[in-house]
């Protein structure tokens, strides 16, 4: 499959990994994208301070993602949703992680969201390992 990444001769932009991350999405198995439509995916620069207070995070680099909602298996036809489900990618993060790993950065990112769709869908840690590999 022919990736439509942007060179990278600067950093990423937010619209540029945004770009990536619509590829990564893309590419992430069926059983997830499809029940993941409605999940809104936004790129920040880093976590507001509130959700460094609330996740008890030592340094803004230390998570690249972060899902925002009710997960599948807590909802409820009763419940009023207060808010969209969203994913929140992390760039500068996901890009420190990219430069010290050396790994693909649509893999990266691909791998990021199906860690936090499968926080939408409520799935345990083995459960996302098992769909990644499986990818």
């Amino acid at each position: 499959m022919s990736r439509l990444i942007p060179p990278h001769n600067v950093p990423p932009s937010l619209a540029d990994l945004e770009t990536i991350a619509q590829a990564a999405f893309a590419e992430i198995p069926d059983e997830l994208r499809r029940f993941a439509a409605d999940v809104a995916i936004r790129v920040e620069d880093f976590p507001d301070d509130e959700t460094e207070q609330e996740m008890e995070l030592e340094s803004p680099f230390d998570i690249l993602g972060l899902y925002r909602g009710t997960a599948l298996d807590d909802k409820s036809f009763a419940n009023t949703p207060m808010d969209v489900d969203m994913i929140l990618l992390y760039r500068r993060p996901i890009l420190d992680y990219w430069c010290e790993s050396g790994e693909d950065l649509t893999t990266l990112v691909k791998h990021v969201l199906i860690h936090e769709i499968g926080h939408h869908f409520g799935f345990s840690d083995d459960d996302m390992e098992r769909i990644e590999d499986e990818a």
